[in-house]
């Protein structure tokens, strides 16, 4: 499953180290606040080379996080991991909807009738009919 969530880089958490039966790994997380009418915090971690993808940005700068979630259980418990595979600037973004919620290119957001048409009319032309 691969999503995209667009927002402003809050913070960068230390990086993390370790050696692996592969050899050493690199693990670094973040946190991104949505641009939505209610914002929200998340944190996706990076491994690896991309941890060094992330040193590009400072807190503050707007970027595309495109990201997979995983789940897996462990002694009854679940756990779940959400892992950032490519991080971007993201230039010229003025949707506040985050985009795997935004609408098509051609569409409008919100509802697909502009503001200014009226509703249509069911019922026939006397407004004094009640549709129940």
């Amino acid at each position: 499953m691969a999503l995209e969530l667009i927002g402003k880089l809050v913070k960068v958490l230390p990086e993390q180290t370790g050696q692996g039966k592969n050899g050493t790994w690199v693990k670094q997380n973040f946190v991104i606040e949505t641009v939505d009418q209610f914002p929200k915090q998340v944190c996706l971690t990076v491994w690896g080379e991309k941890a060094a993808d992330l040193k590009m940005y400072a807190p503050g700068d707007s970027i595309r996080v495109m990201f997979s979630l995983e789940s897996r259980e462990y002694n009854d418990r679940w756990y779940t991991d959400v892992k950032a595979w490519r991080i971007e600037a993201a230039e010229g973004e003025t949707s506040s909807a985050p985009a795997e919620y935004s609408a098509p290119a051609g569409a409008s957001s919100g509802s697909s009738r502009s503001a200014a048409s009226p509703p249509p009319n069911f019922i026939g032309e006397d407004d004094s009919e009640l549709p129940f």
